[in-house]
């Protein structure tokens, strides 16, 4: 898919990961649109980013929120045949800790955010793409979801994290299998340790440590390679119902 033809929805658009995605992608041509609960945040970046594009607020894990924004922007652009799943929380949590076990609404709620938001804009989104015209491939949408490498090697303090990202990586091919019949791609990329907001806020000398701790390149990952990646996979037809490393061959330890 040519990015320069490409209508797009990025969820967590407004920092992070997500942001990097749409500056790259408008950079390069696409009209963007942002979803995020940051209405700050969001409506300045796409300010700043022109008439291309454009912010919506959006809680992905309320289907009626997401829909209004989905029409919003279907309204706008007329369509969108690419979308891109970043919004997320990596809250921390041991199963049983000084304060007792895990609560129930904690687990729930980072599940409810990483993975049923996820599943809840892919349905969305198809929903839209399959309307499309299709392309010289035949090809109508590109859908890219998020995990992480704690869905493989989750650490401790990471059940609810890990699981909700093995859960992103785990639906990515029986989701595929069935939108290859729309002719549409689903794809995850599983990022490793990245210089993100969620990151910003540990000590500095942890973040040396986790930067140190990957093989190569010693350093965390650039929110830029992993919108050079969406790039990649938006662009090559051959690419689907596959989870992306994207961490270094980094391996998390234990703790």
């Amino acid at each position: 898919m040519n990015i320069k033809e490409c209508m797009a929805v990025v969820t967590g658009g407004a920092s992070g990961l997500g942001e990097a995605s749409v500056r790259s992608l408008s950079a390069l041509g696409a009209r963007v649109a942002i979803f995020d609960i940051a209405v700050e945040r969001g409506a300045r970046l796409a300010a700043e980013l022109g008439p291309n594009c454009i912010f919506a607020p959006a809680d992905v894990t309320s289907d009626e929120a997401s829909r209004a924004a989905m029409e919003k922007i279907v309204a706008a652009f007329g369509t969108i045949n690419v979308a891109i799943n970043c919004a997320g929380v990596a809250d921390p949590g041991k199963v049983l800790s000084k304060k007792g076990p895990m609560s129930l609404a904690f687990f729930n709620r980072v599940i409810q955010i990483n993975l049923v938001g996820t599943l809840n804009i892919i349905r969305l989104a198809v929903e839209q793409m399959v309307k499309n015209t299709p392309n010289g491939e035949g090809e109508k949408g590109v859908i890219i979801n998020t995990a992480s490498v704690a869905a493989f090697d989750g650490q401790i303090g990471q059940a609810a994290y890990s699981a909700s990202k093995a859960g992103v990586a785990g639906m990515t091919l029986p989701i595929a299998r069935e939108c290859a019949d729309y002719g549409i791609r689903v794809m995850t990329i599983a990022p490793g340790l990245f210089d993100t907001p969620m990151m910003a806020g540990l000590p500095e000398n942890v973040r040396v440590q986790l930067a140190q701790s990957a093989p190569f390149p010693k350093r965390l990952g650039r929110p830029a390679e992993y919108a050079a990646l969406v790039h990649h996979i938006i662009e090559n037809p051959m690419l689907n119902g596959e989870c992306i490393r994207l961490d270094g061959a980094v391996r998390m330890t234990a703790r």
